[in-house]
């Protein structure tokens, strides 16, 4: 007998509800007078009625042309489908990303920004972090004011240079630099911009530390730690501050190289992953094996040799 009817598990509702095989997840879902949010009527224009397929993504049926045009312009994984666009030849068990209104408010204010980038999605780039050596004794000598002035002089200067070499400063916590390569895709080694942005960085520290000797009779050096992997980028708005967010597990493994080079008295370390991709331009490495804080396992982390 031919099946007729599909289930769809509902995550946030702890319920399920029947899926004519003609029917839209959406239709499905109203027809249970389920409250899912579909702003555009359903005519595949707004995103709002998007769910995440936590299992079954196999049942649904492909993309449409109106669907897998929102799925290109907004950078949708795989598992994110559109209510409206999205019929069913099995079981499936979903999540609806928007459920109220201020979800709504944030979609709108995301769909005024950049479609692009506003919804956020999954990218593999290069994420670097950097530390100034000698900065914590600078801190504990110098007054709040001197030391604010110092470090907004510094994350100027290294800005333009991050920027020169088709990175972004994503955030920065006290001393310490996160910057991504790749976000723009200009460039077909990101983990070679990194690299130069580092080296370029070293070298204008030298100017800098000029000014410091001169100020405050003090120089800093900087530590960078290099990994290449996926992490999740899109913008994070609590309305009074907005940036560009980086988040994922190889974000929190970046942080973690930069440190290593405190037990190996270096300045720059690779992860494995960013090291393959430019192990023919640095054939020549020091390797190290280490834990990682926070980590399981062994790592292999890399420096470069010229």
């Amino acid at each position: 007998m031919k099946r007729t009817l599909n289930r769809i598990s509902l995550f946030k509702e702890n319920q399920s509800v029947n899926c004519p095989i003609d029917n839209t997840i959406l239709e499905a879902t109203l027809a249970m007078n389920i409250n899912h949010t579909h702003a555009c009527g359903g005519q595949g224009k707004c995103s709002t009625c998007r769910v995440s397929v936590m299992q079954g993504i196999d049942n649904c049926s492909p993309r449409n042309a109106v669907e897998q045009e929102m799925a290109e312009t907004l950078n949708f994984p795989t598992e994110i489908r559109l209510a409206c666009q999205t019929k069913l030849k099995g079981n499936v068990s979903i999540r609806r990303m928007v459920s109220d209104k201020l979800d709504m408010d944030i979609i709108s204010e995301q769909f005024s920004s950049d479609s692009k980038i506003a919804l956020g999605s999954q990218q593999k780039l290069t994420i670097v972090f950097t530390d100034i050596v000698n900065y914590t004794a600078f801190a504990e000598k110098f007054p709040p004011y001197d030391i604010v002035h110092v470090l907004n002089r510094y994350y100027r200067i290294m800005n333009v240079i991050i920027q020169n070499h088709n990175g972004i400063i994503s955030d920065v916590a006290g001393d310490g630099i996160l910057a991504v390569f790749g976000t723009d895709k200009t460039s077909d080694n990101s983990v070679l911009d990194a690299i130069n942005a580092i080296a370029e960085m070293k070298e204008k520290l030298n100017t800098f530390n000029d000014y410091l000797e001169s100020n405050f009779s003090t120089t800093f050096g900087i530590r960078a730690g290099v990994h290449y992997g996926n992490v999740i980028v899109g913008p994070f708005d609590t309305g009074a501050m907005k940036k560009m967010a980086v988040i994922g597990d190889n974000v929190n493994y970046a942080s973690r190289i930069e440190t290593a080079n405190k037990e190996f008295g270096t300045e720059l370390l690779l992860s494995e992953d960013a090291y393959n991709v430019v192990k023919e331009i640095y054939p020549k490495n020091n390797e190290f094996k280490t834990s990682l804080k926070g980590k399981t396992g062994t790592y292999k982390l890399y420096e470069l040799k010229q």
